[in-house]
């Protein structure tokens, strides 16, 4: 990975990670549902009416849009309402990393290198030590949601591997476009009549998480994310999803003063150093390649 696509990706995490803490603000001004149905309804309208089609199957946006915004944000909203910290929910998620690695080897016949299974070895340690965290900040639903948005995000990795998309920021405007309609069908379905009056009631606060998921985090930091799995494996992408979670606990610890216990700081501390063990030794073997090149051309 060259080191500006590196910068680039590290931004998203970074963009991400903090966005934990706005769905935090999000879901304490409104229902969980009505958030993510406002989120992707504003990330698609009006832009869908600006910017063509991509050149796509249908089946290929329905899927990505009802994953994206259903699968993997309905259900994390939907466990941060339930007791997990914005900075927790950043660690579950993270589990789509192993999912997506395997979909990779079994999907699309990529390798994995022995490095490779040492640093998500690492990881596997750093996130088992979320089972020992009994400081309130997860819940046994809100893991078990967690797990299932991981699962969604690996699904929706794999959509974006195997179809090969060119035109990307279209692809996720049209997409967004699925998902806001199956988000208020089931915010109705749940809490009937009531969703009126939560929509009625939404503050200044909500209307900044909204836009902020929108346009920031949706438009930009997927159309970034998205363009470079399609270019690099998505074993090589997927580990750096790993710094989303210690961006999610800075961000959490600086706006809702979440305890970062020991067992946090390790978490985070095994996880990074499973993201740049491989990270490292790619480096490493580029900056040799680079290096011979240079003494064949002289």
């Amino acid at each position: 990975m060259t080191t500006k696509h590196l910068l680039l990706a590290i931004a998203v995490t970074c963009l991400w990670g903090f966005n934990f803490s706005v769905i935090k603000l999000g879901v304490e001004a409104m229902d969980p549902l009505i958030l993510a149905g406002f989120r992707f309804t504003f990330a698609a309208i009006p832009a869908v009416f600006f910017i063509k089609r991509p050149n796509v199957k249908l089946k290929v946006l329905i899927s990505y849009g009802l994953l994206f915004g259903v699968g993997v944000w309905g259900l994390m909203n939907l466990a941060i309402y339930s007791g997990v910290s914005a900075g927790m929910a950043g660690l579950i998620l993270e589990f789509t990393v192993f999912i997506s690695v395997i979909f990779g080897v079994v999907f699309l016949k990529e390798k994995l290198s022995k490095v490779g299974i040492v640093g998500l070895l690492f990881a596997f340690v750093g996130l088992g030590l979320i089972l020992t965290i009994e400081d309130g900040s997860v819940t046994l639903i809100g893991l078990i949601l967690g797990l299932l948005a991981a699962v969604s995000w690996s699904c929706i990795s794999l959509i974006i591997r195997k179809s090969q998309i060119k035109q990307m920021f279209a692809f996720i405007v049209w997409s967004c476009l699925f998902a806001p309609l199956p988000l208020f069908a089931l915010a109705f379905l749940i809490n009937d009549q009531n969703v009126f009056n939560e929509i009625q009631s939404i503050d200044e606060l909500g209307v900044f998480s909204i836009l902020f998921q929108s346009f920031i985090t949706t438009l930009l930091g997927y159309w970034v994310w998205n363009r470079l799995m399609t270019i690099y494996p998505m074993s090589a992408i997927a580990p750096l999803n790993l710094l989303v979670p210690i961006f999610g606990l800075i961000g959490s610890a600086l706006f809702y003063n979440e305890l970062v216990s020991l067992n946090k700081v390790l978490a985070c501390i095994v996880i990074t150093v499973g993201v740049m063990i491989p990270m490292g030794v790619a480096w490493y073997q580029t900056a040799l390649g680079n290096l011979a090149k240079t003494r064949v051309s002289k």
